[in-house]
C-alpha cells in the first residue's frame, strides 16, 4: 500500500511539472507570436562603382549601401566604405562612439589604425575584422590609400555622437 502511495505521488508530481514547463513555454511562445519580425526580402547587389557615394558620415570616405536597410526592414544596415586620399588626421582623428547594438567591421582591402576606449591602438589589415561593444569610444588614427572595409550595424538606425569637434 506504501509503495502505491508513493507512484501515486510520483505520478501527480510528474504532470504538476509538465503542466508548469508547458505553461511556461505556451507563455514564451505568446510572447513570441505578439512580437513577429517581419521575413527579411531576398536581395542581390552587384558591385558598380557609381554605387559609391559621398554621403555617408565621414566626407573622407564614400559610402556603397548594399541594401540591407531596406531587406530587413531597419534590422541592419550594410556597407563597403573606401576611404579616400591621404590620410588627414586633423580631419580623420576625431574621438566618437556608436549607439549600435552590434557593429562589425571586416577590412577588405589595405590597412586602417584605429584606437578603441581600454583596448589601445589596433592596425587592421585586408582580412582582419573586429567587433564594436555599443558606445566604445573611438577614432581612426590613420588609413592606406587603398582601404575598404566592410561594415554591418545593428539596428539600421542609430546613432554616432561626435566626442571631438574641427
Amino acid at each position: 500500500m506504501a509503495r502505491a502511495n508513493a507512484r501515486m505521488r510520483a505520478k501527480k508530481m510528474a504532470v504538476r511539472k509538465g503542466r508548469a514547463r508547458s505553461r511556461v513555454r505556451s507563455r514564451g511562445a505568446a510572447k513570441t507570436a505578439a512580437n513577429p519580425r517581419r521575413p527579411h526580402e531576398f536581395l542581390v547587389n552587384h558591385l558598380r562603382e557609381e554605387d559609391f557615394k559621398t554621403d555617408g558620415l565621414r566626407r573622407y570616405a564614400r559610402y556603397r549601401d548594399l541594401g540591407i536597410r531596406d531587406a530587413t526592414h531597419g534590422m541592419a544596415v550594410a556597407h563597403v566604405i573606401r576611404f579616400q586620399g591621404p590620410c588627414d588626421p586633423k580631419v580623420v582623428s576625431k574621438l566618437h562612439r556608436h549607439a549600435a547594438e552590434f557593429q562589425l567591421i571586416y577590412v577588405l582591402a589595405g590597412s586602417i589604425t584605429s584606437q578603441f576606449e581600454g583596448h589601445g591602438v589596433h592596425t587592421m589589415t585586408a582580412g582582419d575584422a573586429w567587433l564594436q561593444p555599443k558606445n566604445i569610444k573611438h577614432k581612426v588614427l590613420e588609413y592606406s590609400g587603398d582601404c575598404e572595409v566592410l561594415e554591418i550595424v545593428m539596428p539600421a538606425n542609430f546613432k554616432t555622437v561626435e566626442l571631438e569637434k574641427n
